[in-house]
């Protein structure tokens, strides 16, 4: 296992940084807020609280939720437009920085294709850097389902993007940065992760991630001291 110093080196020099989105780069969780846009945010937002515990496969959690929520295509571009996702604070500078050196940036989210790439726009992510579960509609706009291939529809599919990304690319170094039990479980194949605590604090991460942190600027004084 590597040390926290071992780890701030690999960040150093990263060829990759793989953020998780919902409570990581921005403030809120997609689904809770998609879910009180439609209506049934207590019931949805107890089971997003036990999903991220790891106590239920992520797939399964998913499921359950979208069937609660059932939401139309034009409710998700409505909560778009009327509730636009709200950026962590530092994590402009950070990616802004991570670009200026030459490092890729992606989105790795178990929440919503169309909310994550408005998320990457604002980040100047290419859309191609985004992996994110795809909802399915029919074509009067009603719920249709999600698309279950997605990688990152089930437990495990961080790690699976991650290696990805890493047969694609040949990356050496990728870190993964994120609040929940589905970003630490991506380590390996990700070489480092760096458990995010600035929006909500998950007990299991905390206590068992090596480098925790509160604030984006942590890792900005990182890449300075270079």
């Amino acid at each position: 296992m590597a040390s926290l110093l071992e780890m701030k080196e690999i960040f150093r020099n990263a060829d990759a940084v793989c953020f998780d989105v919902d409570s990581t780069v921005i403030r809120e969780e997609g689904i809770d807020e998609l879910a009180k846009f439609c209506g049934v945010g207590d019931a949805v937002a107890e089971m997003t609280r036990r999903a991220m515990g790891g106590t239920v496969t992520f797939k399964a959690a998913l499921t359950a939720r979208l069937g609660l929520i059932r939401p139309s295509y034009e409710q998700v571009q409505k909560l778009i437009s009327d509730n636009p996702p709200q950026l962590t604070p530092g994590i402009r500078e950070l990616v802004s920085r991570l670009h200026q050196r030459g490092v890729q940036v992606f989105l790795v989210s178990g929440g919503f294709q169309s909310i994550v790439e408005h998320v990457a726009s604002q980040l100047n992510i290419p859309a191609a850097n985004v992996f994110a579960n795809r909802l399915k509609f029919y074509f009067n706009g009603e719920y249709a389902g999600f698309d279950e291939t997605q990688p990152t529809a089930e437990s495990g599919g961080k790690g699976k993007v991650i290696t990805h990304l890493k047969e694609q690319f040949h990356f050496k170094k990728v870190v993964m940065i994120g609040d929940g039990a589905t970003d630490m479980e991506a380590c390996p194949p990700a070489d480092c992760f760096i458990g995010f605590g600035g929006n909500v604090i998950r007990k299991q991460v905390k206590e068992k991630a090596k480098w925790y942190i509160t604030h984006f600027d942590e890792l900005l004084k990182e890449l300075e001291e270079r």
